[in-house]
């Protein structure tokens, strides 16, 4: 066989995958278009169910006006693309995944796929509990901090020798709170990958249990740093997001501890791996201290 018999040959494979690729990024796209147009056609009820936080803080300091301006002409028609691009990428992540486990499956072992799959339908599941959290406790928190910086204003005198105190109300853009609200649902949903980004390096072997134990002081300032970005300037909502986050990072240690048991479990049964084995110049030094 000729050299450029067997770079056709070689070549052959990857074309075949790259165009396997294509295809699962096309239906890809095209489920999250469906998506997009769905939610565009439902986006006020969507952003309704958005502002809920907002008009409850609202509503419990007494104010019933619960409206949000739109500073610029084009403003509605960008929140309801906002709306409409969030939705499409929710409701088109299931199919979106099962192409992409369609695409890898292939090219895994046996093994590999019972271990890559539990993976795959966690990691959504541990996203939507972490923008549940974030809507229904963080976003009510922090609102209701930002909302207790207004006050009523007072006009004592008449003429000009009228003083008083100079209101300061919420007008918010709508633009402006939807994205606050995205960003406070993307972050603790990224957040609440923690522990299947770091079972899944362990289960790689790129991190172990007594490593994530080791560094566990430095997690600590890492996670404080990331709550005081992340969060408002707010004591509460701070110490919530440190507590949760700190309490997956354990969680994170504990499940990798785990999946090392399963690992050495395994290697004692395939025979690579047994306690009774050991090493002859250790044996003998026990033996001369015996003595």
């Amino acid at each position: 066989m000729s050299t450029s018999d067997e770079i056709d040959d070689s070549a052959a494979p990857l074309i075949e995958h790259l165009a396997e690729l294509r295809t699962r990024l096309i239906h890809s796209v095209i489920a999250f278009i469906i998506g997009m147009v769905i939610c565009f056609t439902v986006w006020n009820p969507i952003f309704n169910f958005l502002t809920h936080p907002l008009c409850s803080a609202m509503a419990e300091r007494g104010q019933e006006d619960c409206g949000l301006i739109l500073i610029k002409l084009q403003e509605g028609f960008f929140v309801a693309i906002s709306i409409s691009l969030l939705g499409g990428l929710v409701l088109g992540f299931p199919y979106i995944s099962y192409q992409l486990w369609r695409f890898v499956a292939p090219g895994l072992y046996k093994n590999e796929k019972g271990a890559f799959l539990p993976f795959l339908i966690s990691s959504p599941l541990m996203f939507f509990l972490g923008a549940s959290f974030a809507f229904y406790v963080v976003t009510p928190l922090a609102f209701d901090f930002f909302l207790g910086f207004q006050q009523a204003g007072t006009l004592v005198g008449d003429g000009d020798g009228a003083n008083g105190i100079a209101a300061i109300a919420f007008q918010g853009s709508a633009q402006e709170y939807l994205s606050l609200t995205i960003k406070f649902i993307v972050a603790f949903g990224l957040c609440f990958q923690l522990p299947v980004l770091l079972t899944l390096m362990g289960k790689a072997g790129l991190v172990s249990s007594e490593g994530l134990g080791n560094v566990r002081k430095y997690a600590v300032v890492g996670i404080l740093i990331l709550a005081a970005l992340v969060t408002p300037p707010d004591v509460i909502t701070q110490v919530i997001l440190f507590v949760v986050v700190y309490g997956l990072y354990e969680i994170s240690i504990f499940l990798v501890r785990r999946v090392e048991r399963k690992r050495e479990a395994q290697l004692r049964e395939d025979g690579y791996y047994d306690d009774e084995d050991e090493d002859p110049m250790m044996a003998e030094f026990d033996e001369d201290d015996l003595k």
